[in-house]
């Protein structure tokens, strides 16, 4: 009875997104994906910005397949190939090779559908989110319970970073195998509950240059990503580590900028150079070093990543008076009002008009208003769906 109630077997999970502080961008080896430094990240709560995948495997399915946003998608991607294989290795020998009536054939073909609630490859780390939940869609589907990061890692280099919630280093690793490159929590979560993050949606566009052609160019032509990696980044991950502990948002949003900006300066170094901000992000930059100017100290820190949105730190008691900045400096009039979606600020009653933030950018006219995606704290890492309502595929196993 129980390998007929095998016919169909479904997991779901959802993963989160993350946003590097200290960035990876460089690959030492491509086809297992080592970076040639550390990263470190913070893990956004799935509230807002999430993936979602369930993974089916059946005897009666003839191919495996795979459907991304509603659409099916090509199942034999190399990287998608080496989650699959990982899994499927990890799983064999978590059997040590014998094939049991009640665990799931290996053999079997699976169908596998994702999807995000965010644009996809705008910049807002789709992939790794992707990765991260199709990894853990597929572990939880075989009964595969080891470190799966290293997994995760395969798909994309910064979804191993989504595999934990809070705050995440991804180690670079020494080994020419790369089991040793994995992702580790330096904090979990609820670390720092007063941290907020704002996302701002500046293009939900494709990206002109993907990450993954974009760094390696750097790393073949960029003699500052060089320096960055070997001497740069090894001791500002040591002094972000540190912030994070004692939980000191003056010296984590000052190296989270002073980063960013050396990363796209990397970028900038590349030949050809390569540009992800545009006119829009670099007046956010402006207005966010102008707003801590007018306060004397670090109130808001952004971060950009190979895209032209902008991720902001802020503490709580500061989100209010800086979506109100925002709001004036780019006025939501010409947005539908859409730019402070579901965000639950209150409305930050400022003393006055302060021509000195918000007064020039009001004169260009942008063309493009930033969205506003609140995901105010940081959040855990990929769960389970239990409920099967939730499921993206249904019992014959399609969308």
């Amino acid at each position: 009875a129980m390998a007929a109630e095998r016919a169909l077997a479904m997991a779901t999970c959802t993963a989160p997104v993350n946003i590097a502080v200290i960035k990876y961008w460089g690959k030492r080896d491509t086809d297992l994906i080592l970076p040639i430094n550390s990263s470190l990240s913070v893990t956004l709560h799935q509230d807002q910005l999430k993936t979602t995948t369930t993974a089916a495997a059946s005897r009666d399915f003839t191919e495996d397949r795979l459907w991304l946003n509603g659409k099916e998608a090509d199942v034999g991607h190399p990287r998608v190939q080496a989650c699959l294989r990982e899994v499927r290795r990890l799983a064999r020998k978590r059997r040590g090779g014998s094939e049991d009536a009640a665990t799931l054939s290996l053999s079997y073909k699976v169908h596998i559908a994702s999807e995000n609630n965010f644009p996809t490859a705008a910049g807002l780390a789709s992939s790794a989110a992707g990765y991260a939940c199709l990894v853990s869609a597929l572990a939880r589907l075989y009964g595969v319970e080891e470190e799966l990061s290293e997994v995760a890692r395969r798909g994309s280099g910064s979804a191993c970073r989504s595999m934990f919630g809070g705050f995440v280093q991804w180690q670079r690793g020494e080994r020419p195998d790369g089991t040793d490159s994995l992702a580790l929590q330096v904090a979990p979560e609820t670390h720092w509950p007063e941290l907020r993050i704002l996302v701002l949606v500046v293009s939900g566009e494709k990206k002109p240059v993907g990450s993954t052609a974009g760094m390696q160019t750097s790393v073949e032509t960029s003699p500052l990503l060089k320096h960055r990696a070997e001497v740069v980044v090894p001791e500002r991950l040591a002094q972000m580590m540190r912030h994070i502990r004692e939980r000191d948002f003056e010296g984590f949003g000052q190296l989270a900028m002073r980063d960013s900006n050396q990363f796209h300066a990397t970028c900038l170094d590349t030949f050809p150079p390569i540009f992800y901000l545009t006119d829009l992000s670099r007046h956010i930059i402006a207005l966010a070093h102008r707003y801590n100017a007018h306060h004397g100290h670090t109130k808001v820190a952004y971060t950009f990543d190979a895209g032209p949105n902008a991720v902001i730190f802020a503490l709580a008691d500061t989100v209010a008076e800086f979506v109100e900045v925002l709001r004036r400096s780019f006025p939501p009039a010409t947005n539908g009002d859409r730019f402070v979606r579901g965000l639950p600020v209150g409305s930050a009653a400022l003393a006055a008009p302060q021509p000195q933030w918000g007064g020039s950018l009001h004169a260009v006219g942008l063309p493009g208003v930033p969205d506003l995606c609140p995901a105010p704290q940081p959040g855990p890492g990929p769960q389970l769906v239990d409920d099967p309502s939730q499921h993206l595929l249904g019992a014959d196993g399609l969308p």
